[in-house]
């Protein structure tokens, strides 16, 4: 009974990809601002070969080492995006060569019109904007006339910001159902996003029931493949949102990315066969976004803190895959958004030996890798790189 353990440190990029300035990312590394900090830690990373990774910058903090214990690589993306839904896309084996819509002029005349009619309420802002700024700006005109604030970000998302007060959680989430069925085709955003908040003017805070409305990806991922060959596939955390509940036996939302880390070590006590796929979305959400170095800093070390007690649960046909999605760079004050950069892949196993597979041309030869190492059958862009 193999079992992998796929867990994504969300924009946990590690230097700039070659092609980072046509996304307006040049010089970016999430990795090298975070060691910056004083609260930047990682020796059980370090241990499995994070450090030993081709290209690593960490201003001198750390050093290759002969002696890692882990498979390591460099990936780059295929993909023609910096997003959640086209890298996750992309590390389950589809490789996207269009980008997805985005909007920096705010979206459309006839989308905002078609989702007023369906909703019943008014839109304001329609621009660009950063979360927490758009609640303050907004908020207290949402409250006052009960109008949806609607905005976007460099990335291709709708999203949908409402005091639970003036609307409900779950009427929240069936506007943005209602929001995801007009958004196709043309303007088929990866993901509508429900942004639900609390307070007053002037004090306004988001909650945690934040809600992912994504896409369906265009063909079959290893999620597929491995549920068609009779197998569990287990998502933790927004997995589930970003493959729209595709191809999944089982899923389990998270709070934090200690709660997300928590749920992985229960799964290791559990019997499946398959895959356990983990999203901590904490590193981009709460500090890559932000601009918050040492937040950042602070949430790497404690994934390693926890890295001894993970690795201890693995069983001797499992495997640990830890990789990322895309950059955020918190020292990166350009722009808040997301970063084109290079992520890393660090595999662990009883049965698996250390390597450097150096540079690897795409994210999907993580799915190629994951189907290998399952014996599952099925095509995937990628090569496995056991």
């Amino acid at each position: 009974m193999a079992r992998v353990f796929l867990v994504v440190l969300d924009s946990f990029g590690i230097g700039e990809a070659p092609d980072a300035a046509a996304f307006g990312d040049p010089g970016t590394n999430t990795l090298r601002s975070c060691a910056t900090s004083a609260f930047f830690s990682m020796p059980n990373m370090d241990q499995l070969g994070l450090f030993s990774i081709d290209g690593i910058e960490t201003g001198g903090k750390t050093a290759p080492r002969k002696d890692f214990t882990g498979r390591i690589a460099r990936m780059q993306e295929a993909s023609a995006g910096k997003d959640t839904t086209i890298g996750h896309w992309e590390i389950a084996g589809v490789i996207s060569p269009a980008p997805l819509p985005t909007y920096p002029q705010g979206f459309p005349k006839e989308v905002l019109d078609e989702f007023s009619k369906q909703t019943g309420r008014g839109v304001l802002c329609n621009k660009p904007y950063s979360g927490t700024k758009v609640i303050a700006d907004y908020g207290k005109e949402h409250m006052e006339t009960g109008d949806l604030i609607v905005y976007t970000s460099a990335d291709s998302v709708f999203q949908i910001a409402a005091h639970e007060e003036v609307v409900p959680v779950e009427q929240l989430y069936e506007y943005c159902r209602i929001a995801r069925q007009i958004l196709q085709g043309e303007h088929g955003v990866g993901r509508v996003i429900a942004r639900p908040f609390i307070g007053t003017p002037g004090a306004f805070e988001r909650t945690a029931r934040r809600h992912d409305f994504s896409l369906k990806p265009p063909k079959k991922t290893i999620l597929d493949l491995i549920k068609e060959a009779g197998r569990d596939v287990i998502a933790v955390g927004k997995i589930h949102d970003i493959f729209a509940g595709e191809g999944m036996t089982e899923f389990v939302y998270t709070t934090s990315n200690a709660d997300g880390i928590e749920k992985m070590i229960g799964y290791e006590e559990k019997d499946f066969d398959g895959l356990c796929f983990v999203n901590l979305v904490d590193y981009d959400m709460l500090y890559g976004h932000r601009r918050d170095i040492d937040g950042y800093a602070k949430a790497l070390a404690y994934f390693d803190e926890k890295l001894p007690q993970i690795l201890s649960g693995l069983r001797k046909d499992d495997m640990l895959l830890v990789t990322a999605d895309h950059g955020c760079d918190p020292g990166y004050t350009a722009t808040t958004d997301h970063t084109r950069e290079y992520t890393p892949c660090v595999m662990y196993g009883k049965k698996l030996a250390p390597a450097n597979m150096g540079t690897r041309k795409t994210f999907a030869d993580i799915a190629a890798t994951v189907l290998d190492f399952l014996n599952v059958e099925g095509k995937v862009e990628g090569e496995s790189m056991l």
